[in-house]
């Protein structure tokens, strides 16, 4: 990618990574990666959640050196923050998952592969990577084995299960943006990307050319449909009569760390526990699923209470390093960020990951000397006080 320097000269935090990313990629693509469910409810509620909280800062501290490093399910990280699994990343930037895995990788941050991506997992995984990978189950035992099976030979440790898709969510916000999964072939669609020429070649025929049209390639064992068709569409109906049971299914097949994402329920996350996952990932799919579901920072604290000493981890409308310190005050042991990582591929590539992640990394540090915390081991409920009700 030609001069990602230049690129990022006006980039000073993550917000700035959606304007610039809306002014490079074709609507139906921005569209589907800012999409939130229905009235945007939920989307919205995950920002507002940080008002919440102010800090409640130290002072005459020597912050002169202040550690932000990590350690979760045996690994210890640079910072307390990794990127979130999304799908389809390699239609928003070229070689999406691949830049994502790489730079978090040289910044020594965790990265989970989305099981709807578009680069077959064998490719991602390893130590220029990622050790994470993120799983929607299929709807049948056998195919969950091979599943499974699959993501193990690939050397994959850490297994991300996604619970809070029984259904797909209402699209009508897709629908308006002229997003469709796989996307069908259209006059509209070609305008919309005929005039947005430098994703054109850049992202899609660049694809095209070295690695053919996309297929998503990791929600079986085997390589599925092609991101671009007419005719077929994409079978969520086995996902409506997952329980229990399947999680436990797993948790018999799957020899590394498992994680479950998308509890918000206090007795969900104490099932779970119970049936021995490593960890939790408190989330609302980022307000795509559900609209109308409460905040994941709201729900974090009495998730954290009831399983006491196993991980708990969140995800969901996290931007600034404020909010990332945050949720660790509230318990977190550990944050995941999506959009804004996929918003800094399109336009930079792999150094506008690099970028983001620097930022964040800056922020979280600086937030933390200000508010006279010197590791994370430190942060607690105390450093925070709720806001007046407004």
């Amino acid at each position: 990618m030609k001069n990602p320097e230049k690129r990022m000269k006006n980039i000073y935090n993550l917000h700035d990574f959606e304007l610039a990313a809306r002014r490079h990629l074709p609507r139906p693509i921005f569209g589907y990666i800012s999409n939130a469910a229905e009235d945007l409810t939920t989307l919205k509620s995950n920002r507002r959640a940080f008002e919440d909280y102010s800090f409640l800062p130290r002072v005459l501290v020597d912050v002169s050196k202040v550690s932000i490093d990590t350690e979760i399910f045996g690994t210890r990280y640079a910072a307390p923050f990794g990127i979130a699994p999304m799908g389809i990343s390699a239609l928003s930037a070229y070689c999406g998952d691949k830049v994502q895995a790489s730079a978090a990788a040289a910044a020594d941050v965790p990265m989970i592969l989305s099981g709807s991506s578009l680069i077959p997992m064998e490719e991602i995984a390893g130590p220029h990577g990622t050790d994470w990978f993120q799983a929607y189950l299929p709807g049948g035992l056998e195919e969950i084995k091979k599943l499974i099976n699959r993501v193990e030979k690939a050397g994959f440790k850490k297994l991300v299960i996604t619970v809070d898709f029984p259904v797909p969510p209402n699209n009508d916000n897709n629908k308006r943006c002229g997003f469709s999964s796989p996307l069908r072939p259209s006059i509209r669609l070609a305008v919309d990307a005929l005039v947005k020429p430098r994703w054109l070649f850049g992202t899609f025929f660049r694809t095209v050319i070295n690695s053919g049209i996309p297929h998503f390639e990791n929600n079986y064992s085997t390589r599925g449909i092609s991101v671009i068709s007419k005719d077929v569409n994409r079978d969520f109906s086995g996902r409506s009569h997952l329980s229990w049971e399947h999680l436990s299914y797993v948790r018999k097949l799957w020899p590394g760390s498992l994680i479950v994402k998308g509890i918000l329920h206090p007795d969900d996350a104490a099932r779970a526990r119970d049936l021995g996952v490593d960890g939790i990932i408190v989330s609302n799919h980022g307000g795509r699923q559900l609209d109308g579901s409460v905040s994941a920072l709201r729900a974090l604290p009495a998730v954290v209470a009831e399983v006491g000493d196993l991980p708990v981890l969140v995800d969901s409308g996290f931007r600034r390093g404020s909010d990332v310190i945050k949720a660790l005050a509230l318990g977190a042991r550990f944050v995941f960020i999506g959009r804004p990582f996929n918003y800094a591929a399109s336009c930079a590539g792999e150094a506008g990951v690099a970028h983001a992640i620097s930022l964040l990394k800056e922020e979280v540090t600086r937030n933390m000397a200000l508010l006279g915390v010197t590791s994370i081991d430190q942060l607690e409920a105390a450093h925070l006080v709720r806001a007046q009700a407004r």
